[in-house]
């Protein structure tokens, strides 16, 4: 008698920037039936040079790894071209513009820490099987964006932003950026109109809420 077929184990590898997170997730996924942890990175290099000697199946990545290449970016070369492995954003941010660029870059799911260890190993299934996988709350948040479009900021409304930011008046913006002070007024009413503020201070309080600054 032929014994049944048994699907080899999801290689996982994990990248977060605290070496007691990774801990903690070896040892819940080791403990189940179906994973296999080949790796941990603390930072989005180690993960890029880690994923191409063991070659997993899903990153597990988180989005802040302190200094240098963040979450985000690491994604996006992972998640570049055919054959690479999913990856599976695991963080504890959940703003609009953290679950944006994640899935812009390609990630295949986006996950809180807070979720139960079910939620997280069923998720891990969704995207080894080419699925996505959205914590609840996350859903929500992408399905009120889809209902509810922001206007993308331009390059210079970005620009505009971050000499904000630094507390600069137009004057001073307009000589940093080389343009007159009548068109940072222009630009400073559409990021008023965009991010839904009447004012400079409102308006850097919600770039950094939203992540909209470096």
């Amino acid at each position: 008698m032929t014994p049944p077929h048994s699907s080899p184990p999801i290689r996982l590898l994990l990248c977060d920037d605290h070496a007691v997170v990774r801990a903690g997730l070896r040892a819940l996924l080791s403990s189940t039936d179906g994973f296999e942890v080949v790796g941990e990175a603390g930072s989005g290099e180690e993960a890029l040079a880690l994923a191409a000697r063991v070659r997993p199946d899903i990153v597990l990545m988180d989005l802040q790894l302190g200094d240098g290449m963040d979450g985000v970016t690491a994604t996006r070369h992972l998640s570049a071209g055919d054959g690479g492995p999913r990856v599976l954003v695991l963080t504890m941010f959940d703003t609009d513009a953290d679950i944006s660029r994640a899935i812009e870059a390609g990630a295949a799911g986006y996950l809180l820490k807070a979720e139960r260890p079910e939620e997280l190993f069923a998720a891990i299934r969704n995207a080894a099987s080419g699925r996505t996988a959205l914590s609840a709350p996350v859903a929500d948040r992408v399905l009120a964006q889809l209902r509810n479009p922001r206007p993308a900021l331009s390059e210079r409304e970005r620009d505009i932003l971050q000499q904000l930011a630094r507390g600069l008046g137009n004057r001073e913006i307009a000589r940093a950026l080389f343009i007159s002070e009548a068109t940072v007024k222009t630009h400073l009413g559409r990021i008023y109109s965009k991010l839904g503020v009447d004012t400079r201070a409102g308006a850097v309080a919600v770039a950094k809420e939203q992540r909209l600054l470096p």
